[in-house]
């Protein structure tokens, strides 16, 4: 029988379009395929009817139900819904595409213009699990056989281009190629509509369409005319991307993929990596696809080092510029690191070709990322009304780290098109844009986690894909400036405002307020009147009263009348930081001798902006003693709690005391200080920050650098002030936050907790807690006779480290041994909610799912695509994974393991990401700070210049001269802006120091489930030896993991009991729970 092919030229056209694997391809072929059919490209849906009609065999008709299930959605209305609308589509990138496709869904006629000829970007991009089921949905597999196969989850840039380009031209979209846009031709006249300007000179047909819409996808360095861009700096970020030949041999395919691994959770790879090879590196990923695809994050000092560039420049453009990037230099760095991060079984690396045929690889500047402020505009001009819309790189660009791909842009390229389609339906421009900037503000917000789960129901409707959807959230009188009537060519106005966060909401915008709010607090104590904001503190008395009134029972205002002033003030500022986390920008002497009032009102408004909504309460001395700590000062506050425990425990580890195998809490000293003396540091503790014996000038200059120090350039640790950019790791120079850093006794240096040396101890390369640090030895103190170690069996070890799961019946557990190191681990890890205990889920029950999988076969595609991504709850997958854990068992069910391989894979991918956005948020704080820095200096200077002898110029610090001098008789005449617009300054760097605290909270979580992941895998190889095997160090060694794990669990226990407590504590807040 002849195949299709052989009697039907048109069959072989069609078969050649579908494995067409270049641009010229694919058009060559669907040019012939149009010929043979008697069709002219470009004829919308008509045109794909007619390809459908003439084309039934098997081959083309499971590509022609797929295309015809999405096409059949309500939503499209047979494709009548925009059938008299024109787009004009610019960029033919994924976006673009994507975008087209719709529109020709919904009917309209679509031109597509792009500048390029051919596809030939090997990057590789991450999908999230709807946009693997929306390319299934379109054929993907149809057009590129090993389409997400397995556990895959990415695709290469051109891949993914060829793919959405034979969709796009089956459905009937007209393509331009080589054809550049370069701005918007208005209606010269009533009747005419718009037009664009193209270059080269286009053909009449393409020159005088006219259109209603136009969606831009040109990439983030052209954005139409009319909107407004916003800029997101952070610190130097240099990315590296590299692409070598996939051979497809056996050796290369058992390779593993590295979904990602970031410096700011595991530090000790990228250590390994910088010892090895001096490549010091932020992050890396590692894709297989048509190339080995390697994505890596470089530190420029490195790459200087390295003679990878050839000069430092501060201008990004001329440091990566190919004048100052040795080609031979960067290929040997690239090499490196992916043997390295590979173990090099890759074999010899051979460079793939870009589109210039030489090698691809290459560097880039992704320190500032652009955001447009709005998603679309309306012009007017003579009556004619132009949509434009944006979608991809120039509405968004993205972030690469953070492993969006192209889920983002997708979803832009849906709601622009639920945009036209509501704009072809009548509804006013207003309204029209006011919804589409609703769906705005949810698009960088969304994640895989907080859509839909039900990734087959996703359509055009938002309603569909967002949960928590509000068309409502953005008003039309709001959106009225992006509707224009074009009376004057519009002028294009960007905006290079560095997103530094949003400033703290009731701050204390005038010297007025702050000091009416202080003087409420403050009422009702006795010898308390705050009349002004420098004299009336002198005393301590009111700083006392204020840290009594937020936190009562510290200290009883009776017991004041023993303390000095001096004595007084160190109190209330060692509570404020202890108890309230608020840390000091100013001494106690400073305080007291009054000589520096601008500091007390930045100290006393980061008061106001934590505690603005405790109600005065004059008259009595009762505070809120349930009052919750407030959002913003509690990450703050528990990071402080963290550094100082970890301190305490560490000093009791070198001192060579025991903590009895207790669990260790967080602990702050609750009881106030005795009246006859000072406060005094126990060991351990950070010394008191306001110390009798500083001099005068303590507190305005750097205790690292020796100079001078203005008011927001100062970081409180250790009771000691320094420059932001001066409190760096002693070894990395890495910046260091709080609850991650320690001050080695010995040399003073401060370091980060990866490169704090351990006295008389083995450095240990990670950082695992106080009790991971007691030394590298587990053999028994001889100092101790009395405390012996507790050797635990394989089966009572084995049911450890898989708690809640069934253990066999016929063993029988050994007595409990009294305070083993397996006992407390055992309460430990019960006791917390440390993400690897799995439920008790016997065999039984996967073996049941997967025999009945097995009488009801799958035969279709669809069934088949649908196995690779089977839906699980928690306790069957918690379940399967603890069988994938055994050796052996997942094997009988490839099914189930290919999904578990695949569900390990996203939450790899989602700690990678996660840590990503906080390294990026961090970055563009740390910048934001930085210019506030500067800003806040000039103010200053300038406010100081008023006082009776002003300093026009930065003091010097080796000047005897009291520069800082503020006389307060002249404080209460500032009334010029200059006070109100550093007041706002403060304001807004307590915010973001707020936000950052929360963001290391956020690393500190991070990094014990990755010291929990490694501690668990290690355990695991000792538990599965057999008992009469193991030497005596390999005991040993078992012993020192059991003991490490236990502290990470402990210290996964304490965040997550922070966590609940502050959730509870705001339940209150919420206006839901009041009256």
């Amino acid at each position: 029988m002849a195949s299709p092919t052989a009697t039907n030229p048109a069959h072989a056209h069609f078969e050649s379009f579908l494995q067409a694997q270049l641009c010229q391809d694919v058009l060559s072929s669907f040019q012939g395929l149009c010929e043979a059919l008697g069709l002219e490209p470009g004829g919308g849906l008509p045109q794909y009817h007619k390809i459908k009609a003439q084309l039934n065999y098997w081959s083309a008709k499971s590509l022609w139900a797929k295309l015809d299930k999405r096409a059949g959605q309500p939503v499209y209305q047979q494709g009548r819904a925009c059938a008299h609308t024109k787009c004009l589509v610019v960029g033919a990138g994924p976006c673009g595409l994507r975008a087209a496709v719709e529109l020709a869904l919904l009917g309209a006629r679509v031109v597509l213009v792009e500048k390029r000829t051919k596809f030939s970007r090997h990057n590789v991009l991450h999908l999230w699990p709807f946009t693997i089921h929306d390319l299934r949905a379109l054929g993907a597999k149809k057009f590129y056989g090993r389409f997400c196969t397995g556990t895959l989850d990415h695709i290469s840039i051109r891949q993914l281009q060829l793919l959405l380009l034979k969709v796009a031209l089956l459905l009937g979209v007209e393509i331009h190629w080589g054809v550049t846009f370069t701005g918007l031709q208005p209606p010269p006249k009533k009747g005419s509509g718009w037009r664009a300007q193209l270059q080269p000179s286009s053909p009449a047909q393409l020159a005088n369409y006219e259109f209603d819409v136009l969606i831009s996808a040109a990439g983030g360095k052209f954005v139409p005319e009319g909107f407004t861009v916003r800029e997101m700096r952070g610190k130097l970020a240099i990315g590296i991307t590299v692409n070598f030949v996939n051979g497809r041999t056996v050796e290369e395919t058992q390779v593993p993929e590295i979904s990602g691994v970031a410096r700011i959770y595991n530090q000790s790879f990228f250590q390994s990596l910088l010892k090895a090879t001096g490549i010091d590196l932020e992050n890396i990923v590692y894709y297989k696809d048509d190339t080995h695809y390697f994505v890596m994050t470089a530190k420029k000092q490195c790459l200087l080092r390295l003679g990878v560039l050839r000069q430092d420049w501060p201008e990004t453009d001329r440091l990566l510029g190919s004048a100052n990037v040795v080609p031979e230099a960067l290929q040997r760095f690239v090499r490196a690191a992916a043997d390295f991060a590979t173990h090099g079984k890759l074999g010899k690396l051979e460079f793939a070709r870009d589109a210039h045929g030489r090698p691809d690889i290459s560097a880039f500047d992704f320190t500032s990322m652009m955001r447009a402020e709005s998603s679309a505009r309306v012009q007017e001009k003579h009556g004619a009304r132009l949509l434009l819309g944006l979608v991809g790189d120039c509405l968004v660009e993205p972030f690469w780290p953070l492993g969006t791909g192209v889920a983002r842009g997708f979803l832009a390229a849906f709601d622009a098109a639920w945009m036209v389609k509501r704009w072809a339906e009548g509804a006013g421009p207003l309204e029209v844009l006011a919804e589409r900037e609703s769906l705005y503000q949810l698009l960088s917000q969304t994640s895989p986690e907080n859509m839909h789960r039900n990734v087959a129901q996703y359509g055009l409707d938002p309603a569909t894909r967002y949960p928590t959807l509000n068309l409502r959230a953005v008003t039309p009188n709001q959106v009225r400036d992006l509707y224009d009537v074009v009376a004057k060519e519009p002028v294009r106005r960007n905006s290079d405002k560095i997103d530094g966060g949003k400033p703290a909401t009731g701050a204390a915008g005038t010297q007025e307020e702050l000091l009416r709010w202080c003087q409420e607090q403050t009422a009702g104590y006795p010898g308390v009147r705050v009349t002004d904001l420098s004299s009336s503190w002198a005393d301590g008395r009111a700083l006392c009263a204020l840290v009594h009134r937020l936190r009562p029972g510290l200290l009883e205002p009776s017991e004041l009348q023993g303390l000095g002033a001096l004595e007084a003030t160190a109190w209330a500022l060692k509570m404020a930081e202890h108890e309230l986390g608020i840390t000091p920008v100013l001494s106690a002497k400073a305080v007291v001798a009054g000589r520096d009032p601008l500091g007390l009102i930045a100290y006393l408004s980061h008061f106001h902006s934590i505690f603005k909504n405790v109600p005065p309460n004059p008259g009595v001395l009762e505070g809120p003693t349930s009052q919750g700590f407030p959002a913003t000062s509690s990450a703050v506050l528990f990071l402080g709690k963290l550094q100082r425990t970890l301190q305490r425990t560490r000093a009791q580890v070198e001192n060579g005391e025991d903590t009895g195998g207790k669990k260790p809490r967080l602990e702050v000293e609750a009881n106030s200080p005795s009246v006859e003396e000072p406060p005094a540091p126990d060991s351990g503790v950070p010394p008191t920050p306001p110390s009798q014996n500083q001099e005068a000038g303590a507190g305005e200059l750097c205790a690292l650098c020796g100079e001078h120090l203005y008011i927001l350039e100062r970081l409180c640790a250790e009771g000691r002030f320094f420059h932001r950019n001066c409190f760096r790791c002693h070894t990395c120079e890495a910046m260091l936050w709080q609850g991650g850093y320690g001050q080695h006794p010995e040399d003073g240096h401060f370091y980060c907790l990866q490169h704090l040396p351990q006295t008389g101890h083995k450095e240990d390369g990670t950082d695992l807690g106080p009790e991971s640090q007691e030394g590298t030895s587990p053999v028994p103190d001889p100092s101790q006779p009395t405390r012996r170690l507790i050797r635990l069996s394989s089966p009572e070890r084995q049911r450890l480290s898989s708690l809640n799961l069934t253990p066999d019946p016929e063993l029988e557990p050994p007595p409990k041994p009294p305070r083993s190191c397996a006992a407390l681990a055992r309460q430990a890890l019960e006791g917390s909610f440390v993400g690897w205990g799995v439920p008790g889920q016997s065999p039984q029950v996967v073996v049941a799912m997967e025999e009945e999988e097995e009488q009801s076969p799958s035969s279709s595609d669809e069934e088949k695509e649908a196995e690779e991504t089977v839906a699980l709850d928690s306790d069957t997958e918690q379940a399967l994974l603890t069988l994938a854990k055994n050796s052996g068992t997942m094997s009988k069910y490839p099914t189930w393991r290919r999904t578990l391989m695949r569900r390990a894979r996203e939450e790899e991918m989602k700690r990678f990401c996660k840590a990503q956005a906080v390294q990026r948020r961090l970055n563009e704080i740390e910048t934001a700070l930085g210019e506030l820095e500067a800003e806040g200096t000039k103010v200053e200077l300038a406010l100081r210049s008023h006082s009776a002898r002003p300093t026009p110029h930065a003091p010097d610090a080796s000047d005897p001269r009291p520069h800082s001098s503020f006389p307060p008789a002249l404080l209460a005449q500032q009334k010029s802006p200059w006070l109100e617009q550093w007041l706002q300054l403060v304001q807004k760097k307590n915010s973001l120091l707020a936000e950052e605290a929360e963001l290391m909270l956020t690393v500190k979580e991070l990094n014990l489930q990755e010291q929990q992941l490694q501690l668990d895998q290690e355990l695991r190889g000792y538990m599965n030896q057999e008992g009469t095997l193991k030497t005596p160090a390999d005991r040993q060694a078992e012993d020192q993991l059991l003991k490490k794990l236990v502290d990470v669990v402990n210290q996964r226990d304490e965040l997550i009991r922070f966590q609940e407590e502050r959730r509870l504590s705001e339940l209150p807040s919420k206006p839901g729970a009041q009256g």
